[in-house]
C-alpha cells in the first residue's frame, strides 16, 4: 500500500497501538537522542515528540520493529517483498522468443510500468508552505551526541541527478547544519550523488541539490537502498508502494521531487566553493566518525506541507533503529543477489552486531570444490558488498539467526589454517581499524562441507582448554577471561588485556600455547582490558569494528616450524606507540552524565512505562574521554 503522508503513516502506527505521543517538552539537543535510544534497544513504540521547541512535530524509531517495518513498505512479512521480486524477475527471464511468449509478458510489461515515477504540472502538497528566507532553525533537527559537531538531519533523502546522462540519484548522507541555510553534504566518495559531484566539478558548473524529508515512508528505505548505479529509486519506491511515485518541479532548481513528501530543502553545491570541516559525529558503527572535509550545501529554499512532520533517526551502538532498515535490504535484495552475483545462494543475514558491512553469513547449495571461495570473491566484487570485512559461508540448511548454531559449525568445521581466506580491498570510509583510509583487508571464513579436492585436513582435537587461573597468575595484565563458550562446543576464548608494549598479545599467546595453558582453542580473541567479556554480543560488535584481518589475525609458530591450528585475533584499540597505527582512533558513542540524569527526571512524564536505565552507561568503560577522539 502507499501513504498519503507522514501524517498517514502515523495514524495507521497509533491505531496499531505502534506509536506513543510525547506530550511533555523534550530537547532536540540530546534529550531525543537519549529518549529513543533507551526505548528502541528494549522493543519500544514509535515516538512522536509533539513538544520540541519547534512547531514542528518529531518523528522518530518509526522503522524500529519487525511490524513497523512491514507497516512503512506495506506487507505483512518482508519475505511477501522477495517473493513477489522473484516472480516478476522470472516472468522476464522465462524461456521462449514465441510471439506467444512475448504476449505473454505484456500485463508484466504494464505492471512495470505503473511504477515509473511521472512528472506532474503545478505544485505539490510539499510546497504549500514557502518560507520567506530559508531557516532551517526552525526545523527540530537533532543534535544527537555529546561529540557531535552540530546538529544534523538524519533521515535525509538527497536527490542529485547526472549532469551529463541526467539519470537521477537517490541518497541518504547526514547533514550538518552550519547555520540557516548552509550545511555540509557528507557523501562517501563511493556513493552515486559523489560521483556525480565529480562531474560537476570537472564541468565547472554549480551542482543542483534538493533534500526531502517525510512523505511515504517508502520514500526514506529507498534513499538507503543497495541499487546498482544508474538504477533508478523512484522505481523502486513505485514497486514497493505499487503505485508509481509523482513527482513535482522545485522552485528553485531543476530537479523533481514526490509532491507527498512533508519538507523540501533545494540548493546547490558550488565545486568552487572550499569544503566545510564536517563532523565529528556518532555513526552507526557505534564509534564516532571523526571530522573532515566536504562538500558545502547552501540552501535557497525551504517549503513543507500543513501539518508536516519532521522525521529523524539515531544511530550509535547496535541494535538501533537502521537494523530494521537494514533487514528490510537483507529480504528484498536476496533474490537479485541469488540471481546475479550466486546463484548457489540459498540464505543471507547481515547481524546487527556488524553494523552491516562488518559481518555477512551466507548459506550456500555446494556442488564443487572451491565453491565457497567463488562466492567470497563475488560477493566482494558487488556493489556496496565490496565493504563486508567478515564474510561467513556455511552450508545450505543452517538457520543463519542461531548465533549459538553457526558458532558451533564454525568450531567444528574450520581449520583455522587452510579455511581462513584474507583479501584487500575497499572497506566503508566509517571503518577506523584499517591503516589506510577506505582501503583495508577481508576474511572470509569457509564453513562449508569439504569435498574431494579440497584440503579437508581438519586436525582431530580435543575439547578446547584454559587454564585462567596459570594465565592470570603469569599474565597480570590479563583482567578477565571467559571460557563459557566450551560448554556449547564453540571453541572462541574471550580474554581482556592492558596492552603496554609492542608485540604483546603474540608474545603472550606464544608462552600459553608453549606451556598448554591454552589448548585446542580455534579463536582466541583479545580485548581492550576495560571491555565486559561476559557481554557476547558486545564483544563481537567491538572486535568486528577493531580488527584489520589481516593485521590482526595472526598465528603463532610451533617449534617444529607449523603454525598451532588457532587464530590470534587482536580486538584492543590500535595506538602509534604499540603499533604503529597512524590514523586517529575514534571513541565509542555514549550520553553524558547531565542529559541521562536530566531524562531520568522527566521520565515519568513521557508516559513510557517504568524507568528505562540509559544504554550508555553499560559502555561508559569503554570511552577514554569525553571527546570524539580516544586518548
Amino acid at each position: 500500500m502507499s501513504y498519503k503522508s507522514l501524517l498517514h503513516f502515523i495514524t495507521a502506527l497509533e491505531s496499531a497501538g505502534e506509536l506513543v505521543r510525547i506530550k511533555e517538552p523534550v530537547s532536540p539537543k540530546l534529550e531525543i537522542t537519549e529518549i529513543a535510544d533507551r526505548v528502541v534497544k528494549n522493543g519500544g513504540a514509535a515516538l512522536l515528540f509533539e513538544k520540541n521547541g519547534t512547531e514542528f512535530p518529531l518523528l522518530i524509531n518509526a522503522y524500529a520493529s519487525d511490524r513497523r517495518i512491514c507497516m512503512a513498505l506495506g506487507v505483512n512479512a518482508l519475505k511477501d517483498i522477495g517473493d513477489d521480486l522473484e516472480g516478476i524477475i522470472k516472468e522476464f527471464m522465462g524461456p521462449g522468443n514465441h510471439f506467444l511468449d512475448k504476449v505473454k509478458l505484456l500485463p508484466a510489461l504494464q505492471k512495470l510500468s505503473s511504477w515509473i515515477p511521472k512528472v506532474i504540472h503545478g505544485r505539490g502538497a510539499c510546497q504549500e508552505v514557502v518560507m520567506d528566507a530559508p531557516d532551517l532553525s526552525k526545523l527540530p533537527i537533532l543534535t544527537c551526541w555529546p561529540a557531535d559537531g552540530g546538529p544534523f538531519i538524519t533521515l535525509p533523502a538527497v536527490h542529485t541527478k547526472d549532469p551529463v546522462s541526467g539519470i537521477r540519484n537517490l541518497g541518504m548522507y547526514r547533514m550538518q547544519v552550519f547555520g540557516p541555510d548552509l550545511t555540509g553534504m557528507h557523501w562517501h566518495l563511493h556513493k552515486g550523488s559523489a560521483s556525480h559531484f565529480t562531474k560537476y566539478r570537472e564541468l565547472k558548473r554549480r551542482m543542483p541539490v534538493s533534500v526531502t524529508l517525510g512523505g511515504d515512508p517508502v520514500y526514506a528505505y529507498t534513499a538507503t537502498a543497495p541499487l546498482p548505479e544508474n538504477i533508478d529509486e523512484y522505481i523502486l519506491a513505485g514497486f514497493l508502494r505499487k503505485k508509481k511515485v509523482e513527482l513535482v518541479k522545485c522552485l528553485t532548481n531543476n530537479l523533481e521531487i514526490p509532491s507527498d513528501v512533508d519538507f523540501v530543502i533545494e540548493g546547490y553545491i558550488d565545486p568552487l566553493d572550499d569544503f566545510i570541516l564536517e563532523g565529528p559525529f556518532g555513526d552507526h558503527t557505534g564509534f564516532y566518525s571523526l571530522a573532515d572535509y566536504y562538500p558545502r550545501f547552501h540552501v535557497t529554499c525551504i517549503t513543507h506541507r500543513n501539518n508536516a512532520v519532521y522525521p529523524a533517526t539515531i544511530v550509535g551502538i547496535p541494535p538501533m533503529e537502521d537494523r530494521w532498515i537494514g533487514k528490510a535490504s537483507e529480504r528484498i535484495f536476496l533474490t537479485p543477489i541469488k540471481m546475479t552475483i550466486a546463484q548457489e545462494l540459498e540464505e543471507i543475514h547481515m547481524p546487527p552486531e556488524g553494523v552491516f558491512h562488518n559481518i555477512v553469513l551466507a548459506a550456500i547449495k555446494k556442488y564443487y570444490p572451491g565453491q565457497a571461495l567463488k562466492v567470497m570473491n563475488s560477493f566482494w566484487g558487488a556493489g556496496q558488498m565490496m565493504f563486508n570485512k567478515v564474510l561467513i559461508i556455511m552450508d545450505s540448511g543452517i538457520d543463519l539467526t542461531d548465533y549459538k548454531s553457526v558458532a558451533r559449525q564454525i568450531s567444528e568445521k574450520v581449520n583455522p589454517l587452510t579455511d581462513l581466506q584474507f583479501n584487500r580491498g575497499p572497506v566503508d570510509i566509517l571503518d577506523h581499524s584499517s591503516n589506510q583510509y577506505a582501503f583495508g583487508s577481508k576474511v572470509g571464513i569457509d564453513v562449508t562441507s569439504k569435498l574431494p579436492g579440497e584440503d579437508s585436513t581438519l586436525k582431530i582435537m580435543s575439547a578446547p582448554f584454559c587454564d585462567e587461573q596459570k594465565i592470570k597468575t603469569e599474565f597480570p595484565e590479563i583482567r578477565n577471561i571467559n571460557s563459557t563458550l566450551f560448554t556449547d562446543g564453540i571453541s572462541v576464548l574471550f580474554l581482556s588485556i592492558l596492552k603496554s608494549r609492542k608485540h604483546h598479545i603474540q608474545n603472550l599467546v606464544t608462552t600459553a600455547l608453549q606451556n598448554g595453558w591454552i589448548k585446542d582453542v580455534k579463536f582466541i580473541v583479545f580485548l581492550d582490558f576495560l571491555v565486559d567479556v561476559t557481554q557476547i554480543s558486545g564483544l563481537i560488535w567491538v572486535t568486528a569494528n577493531n580488527i584489520d584481518p589481516v593485521r590482526d589475525c595472526t598465528f603463532i609458530k610451533q617449534e617444529n616450524g607449523e603454525n598451532y591450528p588457532s587464530v590470534i585475533i587482536d580486538g584492543t584499540r590500535k595506538t602509534m606507540e604499540l603499533d604503529g597505527f597512524k590514523r586517529d582512533w575514534p571513541n565509542v558513542i555514549i550520553m553524558d552524565e547531565e542529559t541521562i540524569r536530566l531524562v531520568d527526571q522527566k521520565w515519568n512524564k513521557l508516559e513510557l512505562g517504568p524507568l528505562i536505565p540509559s544504554p550508555s552507561l553499560k559502555f561508559k568503560s569503554l570511552i577514554s574521554n569525553n571527546g570524539a577522539t580516544a586518548q
